[in-house]
C-alpha cells in the first residue's frame, strides 16, 4: 500500500517505468510479446498510478495475434495526427523548426555520448524513453518536460479512442509533475488549433552543415534492450 501511495518516484522506478513504456510503445514484434510477463512483474514494484496503466497496456496486447496488432499499431499511429509518436511534431508540425528542435534533440544525446542509427530520429517517444531510462534521466526528463502539451494531448487522444496503447503514454505522464494551469492552457490551445501545417521539410536536421559533432571520446553507449522498430509514419517526414 506504500508502494501506491507515493508520489515520487524513486530512479530505479523512474527507469523502469520509462523502459517498460518504450518497450510497449515500439512496433509489434515477437520479441516484444516475448517480453510483456517481464513489463507485468515490473510494473508491480510501481505506484499503483504508473503500474497500473501499463498492465492495462499489457493486457491488450497479450494474446492478440501479431499481424492484427501490427495493423492496428499503423492503423492508431500513422494515420491519426493526435495519435503522432514523434514529440516535436506537436509543437512544429511539418516546419523548418521542427527541424531545428530535431537537431536539438541529437545534441542532447551525443552529449550523453549515446549516438542513433541512421533510421531513428531522436523526438520518437521510445527513443526519448530509452535514453531517459538508461542514459541520462534528468536530461532525458527534461526533453518529457519541454513537449509536455504534445505528449497529454496524445495521451488524451488515446484513451478518447480506446488505443490498445493508451496505457502506456498514460503512465509515462505519471511519472511527471502535475499539469498546473498555464500547462492546461498550453494543451487546450494545441487540441483545438493543431500542429502548424508549413510543408518544408526536415532539411535543417539533415543537411551535414548542421550536424554538431562527434560523441564523446569514449564513443556511444549502446542501450541494454533493443531498440523499436517503427514503420515510416506522416510524423516522421
Amino acid at each position: 500500500m506504500r508502494t501506491r501511495n507515493r508520489t515520487r518516484l524513486s530512479a530505479q522506478e523512474l527507469s523502469v517505468a520509462w523502459q517498460s513504456a518504450s518497450l510497449l510503445l515500439g512496433y509489434p514484434d515477437e520479441e516484444l510479446l516475448g517480453r510483456l510477463d517481464l513489463v507485468r512483474g515490473a510494473s508491480h514494484e510501481l505506484p499503483g498510478r504508473v503500474g497500473e496503466p501499463l498492465r492495462a497496456c499489457v493486457t491488450c496486447l497479450e494474446g492478440v495475434p501479431l499481424t492484427e496488432l501490427e495493423s492496428d499499431y499503423v492503423g492508431s499511429f500513422d494515420t491519426r495526427r493526435r495519435h503522432n509518436l514523434f514529440l516535436t511534431y506537436f509543437a512544429h508540425g511539418d516546419t523548418r523548426k521542427r527541424g531545428m528542435a530535431l537537431l536539438r534533440f541529437k545534441q542532447t544525446y551525443l552529449a550523453s555520448g549515446f549516438e542513433l542509427t541512421a533510421t531513428e530520429l531522436p523526438d520518437h517517444l521510445c527513443v526519448v524513453l530509452e535514453y531517459a531510462a538508461t542514459i541520462d534521466r534528468e536530461q532525458g526528463r527534461q526533453l518529457l518536460l519541454d513537449h509536455r502539451a504534445g505528449l497529454e494531448l496524445l495521451r488524451i487522444a488515446l484513451g478518447e479512442s480506446g488505443s490498445r496503447w493508451a496505457g502506456a503514454v498514460e503512465a509515462v505522464t505519471a511519472t511527471l509533475p502535475p499539469l498546473q494551469g498555464e500547462e492546461w492552457d498550453a494543451v487546450r490551445r494545441l487540441a483545438a488549433e493543431g500542429p502548424p501545417e508549413e510543408e518544408v521539410g526536415l532539411t535543417p536536421y539533415e543537411t551535414p552543415a548542421f550536424d554538431p559533432g562527434p560523441a564523446r571520446p569514449d564513443g556511444p553507449v549502446p542501450l541494454p534492450m533493443p531498440a523499436f522498430r517503427a514503420p515510416a509514419t506522416r510524423g516522421a517526414r
